[in-house]
């Protein structure tokens, strides 16, 4: 999205040859492939560990950090190892987005104020729902092998709460969605005046 939202942003007439079927067919296949390869990397480490203590772990579920404290062997190196692929990922995700929307940043200086509005506008959201979901794994997986108490909550931002979030923030910026809520709260405040002046 954030390719997206610089294309569309800083070279809008060149956005449908740019943004054509095949790139964003690239780009989802990249995603695919990068996601695959960082959980084989990590499930090939964890399946050769010796578990032989309790098989319940203290979290909402089964995440790499707490299911390495249940291992029966040494698990520093892989931990360090596990830290460094998601922190690898993580980190370069978010740079990756924070270049993406500074360069947006930087090229409205050229655009008019409404311009600058209706960007501004289109890349807020996403930029809270990045923030939201990436300050949450920053804190866990870029850190040593170490579980802490607050990682249940941590946990719900980014597995449910960001989930939420983006499609009620996208769908309510739908004009036909904003139109639709103004039409109803209208009739409910108008019924509910006609009904006060009967009383």
């Amino acid at each position: 999205m954030a390719y997206d939202h610089y294309v569309a942003i800083c070279k809008p007439l060149h956005y449908m040859t740019i943004m054509d079927r095949e790139r964003c067919s690239k780009i989802l296949l990249g995603t695919w492939v990068s996601g695959f390869l960082h959980s084989i990397i990590q499930v090939a480490l964890i399946v050769h560990l010796a578990f032989c203590g309790p098989n319940e772990i203290n979290h909402y579920f089964c995440d790499v950090h707490p299911v390495l404290r249940l291992a029966c062997t040494d698990t520093y190196i892989i931990g360090a190892v596990v830290t460094a692929n998601s922190g690898t990922v993580t980190l370069g995700s978010f740079v990756f987005l924070l270049i993406s929307y500074s360069v947006i940043l930087v090229s409205l200086r050229k655009q008019s104020a409404e311009g600058r509005r209706k960007a501004l506008s289109t890349c807020g959201a996403h930029i809270a729902v990045v923030i939201i979901f990436f300050g949450p794994c920053v804190f866990t997986y870029m850190r040593p092998n170490v579980t802490f108490s607050e990682d249940k909550m941590v946990a719900v931002f980014y597995t449910i709460i960001t989930p939420m979030l983006n499609p009620m923030i996208y769908t309510l910026r739908n004009t036909e969605v904003k139109n639709a809520m103004r039409k109803l709260w209208s009739g409910r405040f108008s019924r509910m005046l006609m009904a006060n002046s009967w009383k």
